[in-house]
C-alpha cells in the first residue's frame, strides 16, 4: 500500500460478509481493476453509462478515487470494491451512493461484477455487508436500487436480498447511450431487522477495521 493511498484514505470501514472483503478502492488497486474491466468489457456495457474514451486509464481511476475520497469524508456516498474472502482478488464493486440524510435517511444502492465471478453469489453476500453497514452504521433508514426490467440477474439478486418492487420509473437513467426506463426495488430498515433470513446472514457480516489503521 502506498503512501498516498495511506494520506488519503477516509475514515472508513473495511467490511467482511461470508466470504467476501469490501473496503474503499486505493490507488494501487488500479492495475487489477483496469485488468477485470477490461476483460468484461462485453459483460458489463450493456448496463453502465457510454465508457469515456480514458474510461480505463491511470488518471480516470485517479480522478475516481479521488471522488470516491471526497465522498467518503463527505459522508455522501461510499465505493466499495469487493473482494475474495483473503482480501486479495478483485471481484467487482458496490456503492452506497446519494446519501440524503434528515427526514429522508436514504440511500441509492449500485453494483458490478467481473465477468468471470458473475454467477457465484459473490454479490448477494457483498449486499448483506453493505446492508449492515448503511442500517447499522450510518443509520439510514432505506435502501433505493434501479434495474433496467431487462436484466433478470440484477432483479433476482435484489428480490433475494429481501428489495420490494415498488414501481416503473420512466426514462430514469441514461444506459449504454439510451435513456432507459428502470424498475425501482427498496428495503426498509424496519423489513431487514424483521428479516430471520437476513439476520442470519448479519453473523459474518461485521466491521473488522479502519480504513486510516
Amino acid at each position: 500500500m502506498g503512501l498516498i493511498d495511506n494520506l488519503s484514505r477516509p475514515n472508513v470501514p473495511v467490511l467482511t460478509g461470508d466470504g467476501v472483503v469490501l473496503r474503499l478502492p486505493r490507488r494501487s488497486d488500479y492495475p487489477a481493476w483496469r485488468r477485470l474491466r477490461e476483460e468484461s468489457r462485453a459483460f458489463l456495457t450493456p448496463w453502465e453509462p457510454v465508457w469515456t474514451d480514458d474510461e480505463l486509464s491511470w488518471p480516470a481511476f485517479r480522478r475516481r478515487i479521488a471522488r470516491y475520497n471526497h465522498e467518503a469524508r463527505d459522508a455522501s456516498g461510499y465505493s466499495f470494491f469487493v473482494f475474495d474472502r483473503a482480501g486479495t482478488t478483485l471481484l467487482g464493486g458496490i456503492t452506497v451512493g446519494h446519501i440524503r440524510r434528515g427526514v429522508a435517511q436514504s440511500a441509492t444502492l449500485g453494483y458490478w461484477m467481473g465477468e468471470r465471478y458473475a454467477g457465484k453469489g459473490h454479490m448477494r453476500r457483498a449486499v448483506e455487508a453493505v446492508k449492515l453497514f448503511a442500517f447499522e452504521i450510518e443509520g439510514l433508514h432505506r435502501i433505493e436500487a434501479a434495474c433496467l426490467p431487462r436484466n433478470q440477474r440484477s432483479i433476482q439478486l435484489l428480490e433475494r436480498c429481501g428489495f420490494s418492487r415498488e414501481g416503473h420509473l420512466r426514462g430514469y437513467l441514461k444506459i449504454a447511450g439510451k435513456w432507459e426506463d428502470h424498475c425501482l426495488y427498496a428495503l426498509l430498515v424496519e423489513e431487514w431487522s424483521r428479516s430471520a433470513a437476513t439476520a442470519a446472514a448479519r453473523g459474518p457480516a461485521a466491521i473488522i477495521g479502519r480504513q486510516n489503521g
